[in-house]
């Protein structure tokens, strides 16, 4: 099993990207973890993981506390499912993305900005693998 978030756009700010990665870097302990910027018109993501468990970041989303995150975590790692991420840039994801079905996640009913979304994305990765192994950090 491998989880890989995936993002639109490049950040503002050439350290944005900083923090999630470290919470990448420290998933990795745990499970495989990749970030990577993509171009929509250039990647599908049900072409590239046919059979991957597909969550797609959107604010009209379902909102989950962090058990049940770690729960969605933990089904994929039991049926040994790839977990796919998609971030959308500032004008969201591609309407054909959503209506190919996948997961709707909301982070927050609030408005995050891309760069901010994937930190907490990646830190509740990591949370929820340290949640699964009893680690201490969630305390």
């Amino acid at each position: 099993m491998r989880i890989l978030l995936y993002y639109v756009g490049k950040p503002r700010d050439p350290h944005a990207n900083r923090m999630a990665e470290e919470f990448i870097q420290r998933s990795t302990r745990y499970g495989r973890c990749e970030m990577r910027e993509i171009v929509p018109a250039r990647f599908d993501p049900w072409v590239k993981h046919p059979t991957a468990t597909k969550v797609l970041l959107d604010p009209a989303g379902k909102t989950m506390d962090s058990v049940r995150f770690a729960t969605l975590v933990s089904r994929a790692e039991q049926e040994a499912r790839d977990l796919v991420f998609l971030i959308g840039g500032a004008s969201g994801l591609p309407e054909a993305w959503r209506q190919n079905g996948g997961l709707l996640l909301s982070l927050s009913a609030m408005t995050l900005p891309h760069e901010l979304a994937r930190v907490v994305l990646a830190e509740q990765i990591y949370r929820a693998f340290t949640l699964l192994r009893g680690h201490p950090y969630p305390k």
